[in-house]
Order: C-alpha cells, then sequence, then structure tokens
C-alpha cells in the first residue's frame, strides 16, 4: 500500500467515528506543522487564508498555485491532508478533471469542488453541470490506487442562495456523482443541519460560523465533520492587527502574552 493510499484511507476512516472529525485549514508549512503538533488527526488547505499570504483575495490563486501549496503541505506532515481546490480552476468537467488529476499527483488525501461559477449575474452552476463536474473529479480521485476523498461542496448559502431544497438537491445529486463527503457551507441553523444530514448517505461536513451549533451539538445531529476555513488564518491575522493597534496606538505590549504562547509553540512543533 502506498502512503498515499494509506493516509486517503484514513482520512475517509475518520468520518466514520462517533464524533464530528475537527479538520483545522492550515495556511502555510509553519501552521500545519504547528496544528499537527496540537493533536489534530488530519489537515485541510484554505484557499482564502493561502492566497491571504500571497497579499492576495481569496478567489485569485491558480490552478498551479493552489497544487503546489498543496503538495508543500502534504510534504511536511504525516497526516491525510485535504485541498479547498476551489471550484475546480475550470467551468467544463474535463477542466475540473485535470485539476482533479493534479490533486492525486499532489500526493493528497482528499479535495474538496465546489459549484460556484465565479460569476456574480450567475454564481452557482446549474445542477446538470455542476454534478458532472463533481463526476469528473469523482472519474479521477477514485480511479488510481488511491481512493482520495471526494468532497462535493453546495454554495447557494455564501453567494445570496439560502435555498434549503436546492441546496439538499444538489448535495443528493453530488453523492450520485461520486462524492464521498458532501458539504454546504454557511448552513448553520441546527433544524436545516438536521435535514440536510438526514437528507444524504455521506458524512457531512459543516463549517463553523457565527451561529452555527457546537461540537457536542453538531455530533447530535449526525455531523461527521467541521472544518474552519480561513477562519484560523484570519485570526492570527486579526491578533496581528490587535497587536500592531496596541503598540502604535497605546505604547503598551500586553501582546507578548500572546507572543509567548505562540513561542512555546513553536519551539515544541518545530523542535
Amino acid at each position: 500500500m502506498s502512503e498515499q493510499t494509506e493516509r486517503a484511507q484514513r482520512f475517509l476512516s475518520l468520518h466514520r467515528g462517533g464524533s464530528p472529525l475537527l479538520l483545522p485549514n492550515p495556511w502555510d508549512v509553519g501552521s500545519a506543522k504547528l496544528l499537527a503538533s496540537l493533536g489534530f488527526e488530519a489537515l485541510a488547505t484554505t484557499s482564502g487564508g493561502f492566497a491571504a499570504t500571497l497579499g492576495r483575495l481569496d478567489g485569485s490563486v491558480s490552478r498551479e498555485e493552489a497544487l503546489a501549496h498543496a503538495a508543500t503541505i502534504v510534504a511536511v506532515t504525516d497526516l491525510p491532508v485535504s485541498a479547498d481546490l476551489e471550484n475546480g480552476f475550470a467551468d467544463s468537467p474535463a477542466g475540473v478533471g485535470e485539476t482533479a488529476r493534479g490533486a492525486v499527483q499532489a500526493g493528497l488525501a482528499g479535495f474538496s469542488i465546489e459549484d460556484f461559477s465565479g460569476r456574480q449575474d450567475d454564481p452557482i452552476f446549474d445542477i446538470g453541470l455542476a454534478s458532472e463536474r463533481v463526476a469528473a473529479a469523482a472519474e479521477a480521485a477514485h480511479g488510481g490506487p488511491a481512493h482520495l476523498v471526494l468532497t462535493g461542496r453546495a454554495e447557494n448559502y455564501l453567494h445570496g442562495r439560502p435555498d434549503l431544497a436546492d441546496t439538499i438537491a444538489r448535495l443528493q445529486a453530488y453523492q450520485a456523482a461520486g462524492a464521498d463527503v458532501l458539504y454546504a457551507p454557511g448552513v448553520t441553523a441546527a433544524e436545516d443541519i438536521r435535514q440536510l444530514v438526514g437528507s444524504v448517505d455521506r458524512p457531512v461536513n459543516v463549517l463553523a460560523r457565527p451561529g452555527a451549533p457546537s461540537i457536542a451539538e453538531l455530533a447530535k445531529l449526525g455531523v461527521s465533520r467541521v472544518s474552519v476555513g480561513g477562519a484560523f488564518a484570519y485570526a492570527a491575522l486579526g491578533t496581528v492587527v490587535q497587536a500592531a493597534h496596541e503598540l502604535r496606538e497605546q505604547g503598551t505590549y500586553a501582546f507578548l502574552d500572546t507572543a509567548a504562547v505562540g513561542a512555546r509553540a513553536v519551539r515544541n512543533a518545530f523542535a
């Protein structure tokens, strides 16, 4: 069994426990090693967090950059790594399949494909085309010796379309197209999550957001995985902003207490 095959199998098995898999999203090599040292069982990249390291906004990273970044994270940890590959960096199923083959070559244990078109006037792909895109990704993800864990994402709630019925229909279609995990970021109401989980036969991921149920509550709802997206990256940047304001505007150093926590963590993780 190859290392990639073992990690992919391990990653899928982590979705079948009695409590949700907590999937943190590192944004660079250092944060990946740090989070791995804190006891998490798997990692996932964040498109927004990675873009921030390049001084860009989310959605501005290329396919080549995203895959190269994912490969660097894979190389520095023994944990399974899943990649946020946005909308596959393509409109066509063939283009999404090419991205999926790149994910296999990067050594990933899994990756996600979303149905966001990138167009403000029509932000979500037609369900038929979206399903074909997932099917193309699944063919590449599952066609080799390693069965990569494919997450199919329905992006309605992030783009002004809080339509639960359509979101469920999409996740059911992505399940039929071969997705191993289903994900509708932005759904936060407990009853909506309950309906979503009960409508599909695959593990469901929930994004940690304001107003979302706690981990214990999500476990009772049958959620299999919880991720944070770019939140850890933005939390780190937010701490820098707060420290900078304190230094410039107050001339004090309370931020050094948090810095000391970080320094200890780095020594433990990187030694």
